[in-house]
């Protein structure tokens, strides 16, 4: 259900089909819709390209919630829509710190001294002679 409703969102906001000064100008993505268990509410996390203007993107997408809702229950074709919530999705911040983190000194460090084949920290392997 979610990925459904995750398309159909997508498409919406990629046709332009709302009308409205900030998401005309901004490409909207959505990476991710996640569902409530009992399917009345869906949280879509989105991002404008580029990570620009997202606060004011979030809330244009807010205040057409409404129109998004039919929008989206008319392409999945529901006889009852879930509530709409927008959130920002944080997936690429999150991989750009766990890059950052894996490219920080004490991690090459500890990459640096790990044990090599044949040092103390393993068993060479035996020649059979």
């Amino acid at each position: 259900m979610a990925e459904l409703v995750r398309h159909a969102l997508a498409e919406v906001l990629q046709r332009g089909d709302i009308q409205d000064p900030v998401l005309g100008t901004h490409v909207v993505t959505v990476p991710e819709v996640r569902m409530s268990p009992d399917l009345k509410l869906a949280t879509a996390y989105v991002m404008p390209l580029g990570g620009q203007d997202e606060a004011p993107v979030i809330a244009a997408l807010e205040r057409h919630r409404k129109v998004l809702r039919q929008e989206v229950a008319r392409r999945v074709n529901l006889k009852y829509a879930p509530e709409l919530r927008f959130r920002r999705d944080e997936t690429f911040d999150e991989a750009a710190r766990i890059d950052a983190l894996l490219r920080s000194e004490k991690v090459q460090r500890d990459l640096d001294t790990s044990p090599q084949p044949g040092s103390e920290g393993e068993p060479e392997a035996e020649s059979g002679h």
